[in-house]
């Protein structure tokens, strides 16, 4: 059953499935920069490889969220709306470059390493983040918030399909924003629901463009999934004082290498 097992990416995808579970930081954060940096994985392999990592990982979680009412079709919809004709078109540009050549490479990893550095600004100033952008939509009309999220979508829908980054911290944060009177869980739930197309998606795309390592994505998942597990168990006995502004500033150090 194991046969054909890469030990080196089980281990990888267990440490990232550790991080994930003891952060909520999306897989792709991590994993992403891991198998371009450490591995040498050319950026399109390792961003088509990790986005259908992250929607066979994503499916159990928004299948949970929904049997339990905690998603917000509405939010959803609205998310879709932007995310998947973004996801397509950048999947169109892909093919046009050509997902292996210089090029493409080149710009995966420069919006890589940008989306890397969003969300550790978003880890480090997540609480004044979140007064300036609720200062900025008080009052806003329904109309107004629906356009925005519908943008909101069309920002994910790109970053995710071009670099599998983007859908977790600054997705959530500026729906927290956006929807203030939405229980945190039903964000949080509407938020992964959304990322389960949209990265099954891009990650089809990436597969019809030759961009996936199957042998990869099963050996990480080897590691990633009972390394979520256990880290998730002991998640609260981490202070996230500490680990936060760690994670934050690794990604920030990495996301300056890729993007510069």
């Amino acid at each position: 059953m194991l046969h054909g097992i890469d030990p080196v990416f089980a281990v990888s995808g267990l440490a990232v499935g550790l991080l994930v579970g003891l952060t909520g930081v999306g897989g792709g954060s991590l994993m992403t920069p891991l198998l371009v940096l450490a591995f040498g994985v050319h950026p399109a392999t390792a961003v088509g490889t990790d986005l259908l990592y992250a929607g066979l990982t994503k499916i159990s979680g928004g299948a949970v969220h929904a049997y339990h009412g905690s998603v917000d079709w509405r939010i959803t919809r609205r998310l879709a709306y932007g995310s998947v004709p973004a996801a397509l078109l950048s999947l169109v540009l892909l093919a046009h470059l050509g997902s292996s050549s210089k090029t493409s490479g080149g710009i995966i990893t420069t919006t890589l390493g940008i989306a890397l550095i969003m969300t550790a600004v978003t880890l480090i100033f997540r609480k004044a983040l979140l007064a300036r952008l609720a200062r900025l939509m008080d009052g806003a009309s329904d109309r107004r918030i629906r356009i925005v999220t519908v943008a909101l979508g069309a920002v994910l829908g790109v970053l995710v399909t071009i670099s599998s980054v983007g859908a977790g911290a600054i997705g959530a944060t500026i729906l927290l924003t956006l929807y203030p009177r939405s229980p945190i869980v039903r964000i949080v739930g509407s938020d992964i629901a959304h990322a389960v197309p949209l990265t099954l998606i891009a990650g089809a795309g990436h597969w019809w463009l030759g961009s996936v390592d199957f042998h990869m994505l099963v050996s990480l998942l080897v590691g990633s999934i009972p390394g979520i597990m256990i880290s998730s168990h002991f998640a609260s006995r981490v202070p996230d004082r500490v680990l936060r502004p760690i994670l934050a500033g690794t990604l920030a150090v990495v996301g300056g290498r890729l993007a510069f």
